[in-house]
Parts: structure tokens; C-alpha cells; sequence
């Protein structure tokens, strides 16, 4: 199972053996069920997931008491509250399995002492972290400038994995319109 992640880390650094083998003593590995939550809202965030195998997502719930997913993350891609984990702070999110999942789960202390004896550790999370900051900001741009049935296509495009494995209600909600409107799309009825 950690092969996929060390495989991922040589996409952008290289780790020697000794590296290795302390990354590997402080990776635990997990099996999370459909639905299952690794963290809600209002919990402190210590731990970052590597998905192995399956899809995770991030949520909030709106003040109209409807869930607006902000984030996927499938085989190979990391996912955490980033604001709870990295400032000890109470999370405004939800992390939740979208289908049964395996995942390497590190927790914060012991990625941070790696971090700092490890720089090319340190680039790499460097490097992902640069990626998904970039992901994150045309997300917002296609928000602002895109109307929901060119997101709709946009998406379906250009991560049509998503459609496949992703409950049609979750990829509404991250593209920011409702689970009927997203069907008169599929119809082609707008």
C-alpha cells in the first residue's frame, strides 16, 4: 500500500533508503467505510490522508442545512483541513469516505520532525501543496466566470472519473447548483 505513495514522491523528489524507511515508520494505514467521516466540523485537524484507493471529500454545511462539497481527492492526491491542522484550530469542515477508501494517514508531529530532517520531504509536500493551492484558485475563477452549465461540462470534460465513482448530489455541490438542476443539464434541458 505505501508503495503508491512512495511511487508519487519520485514524480517530484527522491528519497534515499534511511529516508524511506523513516517516512514508513510513521504511516498508518486505513480502511474507511462509505459515508464515514475522519473529521467534523468543530474537531482539530491533526492528521493529513493520502488516498491509496477510493475517493474522500471535503464539506461544509451551509446555513440553509445543505451539504456544499469544496474538495475531492482520489487515488493518489492528499486531503485535509489544512487551516485546522496547520494552526490547532477548531475545524469548519467535514472530511467524509465517498466510497470505501484506503488511505496513509500521518499525523502532524510526526511529519513535521520528518519535515525538518528530511528538506527533500519538506519539497515535496512543498510541491503538492503548490498544486493544490493552484487547483483550488481555478476552481474559484471557473465559479466566478463560468455559468453552472459550463462548469458542469467543464468538469465532466476534464475529470470524468469523477462522474463515474461521485454521487451526482456531491458533484452538483462542489460545482455550486442543485441535484435537479444538474439533472435538466444531463437531459439537455438547459
Amino acid at each position: 500500500m505505501c508503495k503508491s505513495l512512495f511511487d508519487h514522491i519520485e514524480k517530484f523528489t527522491t528519497l534515499n533508503p534511511t529516508e524511506i524507511d523513516k517516512l514508513e515508520s510513521v504511516l498508518n494505514l486505513s480502511r474507511i467505510k462509505k459515508k464515514e467521516h475522519v473529521l467534523k466540523e468543530g474537531q482539530i485537524c491533526n492528521t493529513i490522508y493520502f488516498v491509496v484507493k477510493g475517493c474522500m471529500r471535503q464539506y461544509i454545511i451551509n446555513s440553509r442545512g445543505t451539504e456544499q462539497t469544496l474538495q475531492f481527492a482520489i487515488e493518489n492526491w492528499w486531503i485535509t483541513d489544512y487551516l485546522s491542522y496547520h494552526n490547532h484550530v477548531p475545524s469548519s469542515f467535514y472530511l467524509q469516505a465517498v466510497e470505501n477508501t484506503e488511505v496513509i494517514a500521518i499525523e502532524k508531529n510526526a511529519l513535521e520532525a520528518l519535515l525538518i530532517e528530511i528538506p527533500s520531504l519538506e519539497r515535496y509536500f512543498r510541491i503538492v501543496s503548490e498544486k493544490t493551492f493552484g487547483a483550488m484558485q481555478m476552481r474559484i475563477k471557473y465559479l466566478f466566470t463560468m455559468s453552472a452549465e459550463e462548469r458542469y461540462h467543464h468538469f465532466n470534460d476534464h475529470f470524468p472519473e469523477f462522474v463515474q465513482r461521485v454521487p451526482q448530489y456531491m458533484i452538483a455541490s462542489y460545482l455550486d447548483f442543485s441535484a435537479e438542476f444538474m439533472s435538466k443539464i444531463r437531459a439537455g434541458k438547459i
